[in-house]
């Protein structure tokens, strides 16, 4: 792959190349699609952070603004209206990749209210409302992996729709995401879907898991212990592809795929890179492997086009050595378990603010519209 530019590399050894972010100045100024043609990006996610942010900037939502306000929309109406509406034109920006993938990439997700996170019922609800509402079928709902998310996750799916898993932190949680998958699956095939149209992807989250550990390494202070600091997201990584490979072959996996169904693929998450020491693109370099998607800020995006080290796959056969690092964790004292839980915790909490702050936003743009 010497001499390639490195995101086709990427894309060539099988990575799904997903942009971290979406707004209306992304869509107007025809950013998006020269993304598409020109950075191999084939799909997009949003969360509650990144509709903050683009609510709170430029002037691009003020015309929807005014409508809403002139016929009086709630604060809920305002902000379901504005998101599903970004997400439905980049839903159509990507019809041509989705077409042209067969339905695997071309793929814009978008997020269940985070307050609703421990609610089962009303994150399905607003799952199929999510569906319903955006209409396309290049669409993702993401729905958060936490306990109560998976039975959540599984009826969506049974009802045909396509489903983003956001929030996994731990190989114990993917493997109960995967089994809510499959599940659907089945449920969806009793209930007469064609298994080809449903697609989903686990999105399991890599930056944070290092932040928090290197947090705990720093402060045990040992030379043994700082050793091991900025490996274990990647080890993480690597162990949660080898339980995909474990699942995806299973039998119980054969039998939905000889009806049509297709894999959940992993996705690499939060792949911006949080301390400065480390290589920009490392959360791709040594992520690469066939099938997976790696959903990039657009910092990151343009750092492996400038100077990624593609060198094809960096996973497989790697989660041995994974697993080596894991135990050397423990022995340094690392409550991993509780690593997990706290990034979970804190995951709801930070896509809840930012729900917050987006609220807030759209809040004081009505009023302003109102006069």
């Amino acid at each position: 792959m010497t001499g390639t530019n490195p995101l086709a590399a990427l894309s060539e050894a099988g990575v799904s190349i997903w942009l971290d972010d979406l707004s209306r100045d992304r869509l107007n100024t025809g950013n998006l699609v020269s993304l598409i043609e020109n950075q191999h990006v084939v799909g997009v996610t949003t969360n509650p952070t990144i509709f903050a942010g683009a609510l709170s900037k430029g002037t691009a939502y003020d015309e929807q603004v005014g409508e809403l306000a002139a016929r009086g929309a709630g604060l809920d109406q305002a902000v379901r209206e504005l998101t599903t509406t970004d997400v439905r034109n980049a839903c159509d920006v990507f019809r041509g990749v989705y077409s042209g993938s067969d339905g695997v990439d071309g793929r814009v997700s978008i997020e269940v209210d985070p307050r609703l996170a421990h609610d089962t019922e009303r994150t399905t609800a607003e799952a199929l409302d999510l569906w319903k509402t955006v209409d396309r079928p290049n669409l993702m709902v993401k729905i958060p992996a936490t306990v109560e998310g998976l039975p959540a996750i599984t009826k969506a799916l049974s009802e045909g729709v396509s489903v983003n898993v956001t929030l996994i932190f731990s190989v114990a949680r993917y493997l109960d995401v995967m089994d809510a998958y499959l599940a659907g699956l089945e449920q969806a095939k009793a209930n007469g879907h064609d298994l080809s149209t449903i697609s989903s992807v686990a999105s399991f989250f890599v930056s944070r898991v290092d932040s928090e550990i290197d947090k705990r390494l720093e402060a045990k202070g040992t030379p043994e212990a700082q050793a091991l600091r900025g490996q274990a997201a990647i080890a993480n990584a690597r162990l949660a592809y080898a339980a995909y490979e474990d699942v995806f072959g299973s039998e119980r996996w054969q039998r939905l795929e000889q009806n049509g169904a297709r894999p959940q693929r992993p996705l690499w998450a939060s792949t911006g890179v949080k301390d400065p020491n480390y290589s920009d693109t490392q959360y791709v370099d040594q992520l690469v492997a066939p099938n997976v998607v790696n959903t990039m800020p657009e910092k990151t995006l343009f750092a492996v086009q400038d100077h990624g080290q593609i060198i094809g796959d960096t996973v497989r056969g790697t989660a041995e050595q994974a697993q080596e690092l894991f135990d050397a964790l423990a022995e340094a004292g690392i409550d991993v378990d509780d690593v997990y839980a706290v990034l979970e915790r804190e995951g709801v909490e930070k896509f809840e603010k930012s729900w917050e702050e987006l609220l807030q936003t759209v809040t004081d743009q009505l009023a302003r519209a109102k006069g």
